[in-house]
């Protein structure tokens, strides 16, 4: 079997120094049936390995779930991986960040309250562990020194920048020698010298994180690690977007100026990301340093490889610098894609959300309105109700909404109580005895730093005019199987006024990539073929939901929002990808 280790100065594979050329593809963001398209254009590239998190809430959306089937078969695309004669390196966490809900920490592990996240904590550890063990079928077998394409696992994730408990990652490591992995194990942290002090302990090989200045960071890093590779675990080529802000660029030959500097050195790299791919349906992470950001649907990241899978001028450039340091066949490369189908259509059946709400769920009573956690309904929106007597004007005020509330009076939308706006109170007009409806949206859990495992939903108290609201009901929606709101559609035309669930025919002669253009949508979640696409929003940066070609049928195919505020009633597509304005 192969003899893969860190020397003294080398990775080294059978006795011989190698130099990891890397790039991370995370297989939950990317349709399952174009893991090996991807995987492929790394190795025509230059690449010799494929990095990619786990992430943890993906496959245990539910504590008495583990999901190892479809988009989420690690064991595929590490075969994949492996088929295409590259190696691999893992990144279990049980952290990631990577932007991803909640940095993959699974919402119910923190709904007791009483859950240490990341340290030294029993529950915390009892999870974990139990977590590596489901994973260890997939992981141990597929080790190099098992004939497997895996050569690295890392242990959390930057670790430096949230605490500084060795027993924590003591066990951690003892932990995942547990189940058996034996290969060598790495932390990764920002290259200042608190944070590579705090993000390791003796035996874990510490690696950096960084984007430029790559002399400059790498000697750093020699610093705190004396002997063995050097290696740039996390080379930023690009950046995420968040809703509201523009879309990140970084200039393509700073970056592969940067590149070369780093492999120069003879260090080992792992570019973030090579191909970013899509946070479909419910997946976004966020961030709150005071400001609360949720982060776009597309997590292009401005990588060598497009959204869609395409090369860019970074993969070109890149490709360049990477023949300097490894062979490459010249006539193996990858052909750019044919412009995307425009076909037309128009949203024929639709049916308000609130009188298909009761097909989506299950109501409960509350005196006071419980977190979406206390339901155990992680992600996506929930339907709080109330009646209220409201004789003249009077405020709403609510102690805190997780994420976004759309209020609504027997039905009527009247307003909108928004995180990022630090909106706590809405004036309701006069309107007698009626319903109160508010329908809260999740608009990502927080990815990084103290406000990881907050509870979503609506906070209390709340008060009307000063007065306690209370005998609440509480509908959270199932929206994994959209068969009850086909069920309810009726044809209508027009416009769309939300909240709204709405459906399209689109007709294809083909199966292929297609670019939804939303810039006629207002804010809501598509769904293609019954399959979630992700959320759309004026706000920007993006205007295209990618929708890849596995998804597409040839003959009809269908589309459904939830819009929910206001869209025309047309369906457009673009021939490729449009993320955005690249300036504030």
């Amino acid at each position: 079997m192969p003899d893969f280790r860190i020397g003294d100065e080398h990775f080294e594979l059978d006795g011989r120094p190698l130099q990891i050329l890397s790039g991370a593809l995370h297989y939950f963001r990317v349709h399952p049936d174009l893991w090996r398209d991807r995987i492929r254009k790394a190795r025509q590239m230059g690449l010799n390995t494929i990095e990619t998190y786990v992430a943890w809430n993906a496959h245990a959306p539910h504590e008495d779930v583990f999901d190892l089937t479809g988009g989420l078969d690690l064991g595929r695309f590490l075969d994949d991986i492996a088929a295409e004669g590259m190696h691999a390196i893992v990144r279990p966490g049980p952290y990631i960040c990577a932007e991803w809900d909640g940095g993959g920490l699974p919402a119910w592990l923190l709904r007791s309250g009483t859950v240490g996240v990341r340290r030294d904590e029993p529950q915390y550890l009892a999870a974990i562990e139990r977590y590596l063990q489901q994973l260890a079928p997939v992981l141990v077998p597929r080790q190099v020194d098992r004939g497997g394409p895996i050569l690295l696992v890392q242990i959390e994730n930057e670790y430096g920048a949230y605490g500084a408990d060795p027993v924590y990652l003591r066990k951690l490591v003892e932990l995942n020698r547990a189940i058996g992995l034996t290969v060598p194990f790495t932390t990764v942290d920002q290259p200042q010298p608190d944070m590579l002090e705090a993000g390791s302990i003796p035996g874990l090989h510490k690696t950096a994180s960084f984007g430029s200045r790559s002399i400059e960071r790498l000697e750093t890093l020699r610093h705190h690690q004396p002997t063995g590779p050097l290696m740039c675990a996390e080379f930023w080529d690009g950046w995420f977007d968040s809703w509201g802000t523009h879309h990140h660029t970084t200039p393509v030959a700073q970056s592969a100026g940067d590149l070369d500097d780093l492999l120069r050195t003879g260090a080992s790299v792992n570019l973030y990301m090579f191909h970013g791919g899509t946070n479909t349906g419910f997946t976004n992470g966020a961030n709150d340093k005071g400001l609360y950001q949720p982060i776009a649907t597309s997590y292009d990241y401005d990588a060598p490889l497009d959204e869609a899978g395409d090369p860019t001028a970074k993969y070109w450039a890149f490709r360049e610098v990477l023949a300097r340091y490894t062979e490459l066949d010249e006539a193996d490369v990858p052909t750019a894609s044919a412009p995307a189908p425009l076909p037309t259509g128009t949203f024929t059946e639709r049916m308000p959300l609130l009188e298909v709400a009761d097909r989506l769920g299950s109501w409960s009573t509350h005196a006071a309105p419980p977190t979406m956690d206390d339901l155990g309904a992680y992600t996506g929106f929930a339907l709080y109700r109330t009646r209220v007597s409201l004789e003249s004007a009077a405020v709403l005020r609510v102690g805190e909404v997780r994420d976004r509330a759309i209020a609504l009076l027997d039905g009527a939308p009247v307003g909108v109580l928004a995180r990022d706006h630090h909106d706590t109170r809405l004036p309701l007009p006069a309107a007698g005895t009626a319903t109160l409806d508010l329908l809260v949206e999740d608009q990502g859990r927080v990815d990084y730093g103290p406000r990881i495992g907050e509870a979503k939903g609506l906070l209390g108290p709340v008060t009307l005019g000063g007065a306690a609201v209370d005998d609440w009901q509480v509908l959270p929606l199932a929206l994994g199987d959209l068969t009850p709101v086909r069920g309810a559609l009726t044809p209508a035309t027009g416009p769309l006024a939300g909240p709204v669930f709405a459906r399209a025919r689109i007709d294809l002669d083909a199966p292929a990539d297609l670019f939804l253009d939303t810039a006629d949508f207002g804010k809501g979640v598509a769904w293609w073929n019954g399959a979630p696409l992700g959320r759309y929003w004026t706000r920007g940066p993006q205007r295209t939901l990618y929708i890849p070609a596995p998804l597409v049928r040839a003959g009809a195919n269908e589309l459904i929002v939830l819009e929910l505020h206001a869209a025309t009633g047309d369906v457009r597509f673009l021939p490729g990808l449009d993320l955005g304005h690249t300036e504030v």
